[in-house]
């Protein structure tokens, strides 16, 4: 049942005193905001501007923004324990949030020097959504073959180039954008760029109309000759690969969290659903190959969910993370591909069709598989670490 947005938890700004509290106050916040909107969202592929600003307000939008910047000075496992909770009811507020913080607030803390912290920390914390852009054409696996050119010009750098499948383009105000200031260097070439809406030969390009997560905006941006700042470097010029390796392993972690919730969520709906649905006279739920599928579900989340937390504290406690991330990565996305598809088929027609949510989380899961890094990408990784 939905409440009024003035009953819901206050601004989240004790994180780190108790985890369990801040959890409680996101699900809250799911249950009562979000959830009345999700089909809504998914139909019109498009989040309303009021739940962004309400996001902000809650505070899960600057989790890890030092308190003396705005933000909510809160760990990075603060911001996974929010995906995980917003994407038990939509996925796609669940990589929204994420995006925010596990990529562009971390890349603008631990990458920026003191004049971009100060210029656009407080923003990102208050009202001003961000996104990463990375991905082009030539360039998703291979991702240090990108194309876009950054050619320096006095005290600028002008860009040119397009990127693709660009997540919160539609509604981010502040773009990182990774370009090569000399493609006969190679990966050594690539630098971050900080690019705001609204700058010239700067264009948020065609929308993706996308099989799930689709009230998540997934764009192309433009570049034409679009003239940045020789401040608006974020790290050093020809290290934009370093940020942005060392960034995408924290993302992963962020995009298993959006998976163990988007499992949550269809398991929750599906042991509810099967103690409500009669067949031969008495709940389904008390067959006992439905509970064993049940159960092998709850076995598989559970363990997805704990190495979640398990990369997520080590990257807090400053130790090796890079093959953890990689696992729960490739692990929760699996997981909640097949939870998802045992939720369509445990509750028969009714999970085929647009009225029950776990057609929408079966439609949701598939792209953990493929952005952040592909299946196949986690396995090599794995492998090379393993191997070593």
């Amino acid at each position: 049942m939905s409440q009024d947005i003035a009953d819901l938890p206050q601004p989240l700004t004790l994180l780190a005193e108790d985890e369990q509290i801040f959890r409680e106050s996101v699900r809250d916040f799911a249950n009562a905001r979000i959830r009345p909107l999700v089909r809504e969202m998914d139909e019109q592929a498009k989040v309303p501007k009021s739940l962004v600003k309400d996001l902000f307000d809650l505070g899960v939008m600057g989790i890890e923004v030092p308190e003396s910047f705005g933000g909510a000075g809160g760990t990075f496992f603060h911001s996974v324990l929010a995906v995980e909770e917003l994407s038990r009811v939509d996925p796609s507020i669940g990589v929204l949030v994420d995006v925010q913080n596990t990529l562009v607030i971390n890349a603008f803390v631990r990458w920026g020097n003191d004049d971009l912290k100060r210029r656009y920390l407080p923003r990102l914390a208050a009202d001003t959504v961000g996104a990463y852009a990375l991905s082009e054409a030539g360039s998703g696996s291979d991702a240090f073959a990108l194309v876009t050119r950054a050619r320096e010009d006095g005290d600028a750098f002008v860009l040119s180039g397009r990127k693709l499948w660009i997540t919160n383009a539609n509604e981010a105000d502040i773009f990182l954008v990774f370009a090569s200031v000399s493609p006969d260097a190679g990966y050594r070439g690539i630098t971050a760029f900080v690019v705001e809406r609204g700058t010239p030969g700067f264009t948020v390009g065609k929308k993706e109309d996308k099989l799930g997560i689709r009230a998540s905006s997934t764009c192309e941006l433009l570049l034409e000759d679009c003239r940045i700042p020789r401040a608006n470097v974020l790290g050093e010029i020809g290290k934009g690969y370093k940020t942005a390796i060392e960034t995408l392993n924290e993302g992963r972690i962020g995009i298993g969290a959006q998976m163990i919730g988007l499992a949550h969520g269809a398991l929750d709906a599906t042991i509810k659903y099967t103690k409500e649905r009669k067949q031969f006279g008495k709940p389904i739920a008390e067959f006992q190959a439905v509970q064993h599928q049940l159960a092998r579900a709850a076995v598989d989340v559970e363990a997805a969910t704990l190495t979640v937390y398990n990369a997520a504290r080590l990257r807090d406690a400053g130790k090796p993370f890079l093959l953890e991330a990689a696992i729960c990565k490739i692990f929760s996305s699996e997981v909640a591909e097949r939870v998802a598809s045992l939720a369509v088929n445990l509750f028969g027609g009714n999970g085929f069709v647009k009225e029950y949510p776990v057609e929408k989380f079966f439609r949701d899961a598939k792209i953990g598989q493929i952005y952040e890094g592909t299946s196949n990408l986690q396995l090599q990784t794995i492998a090379k670490q393993i191997l070593a």
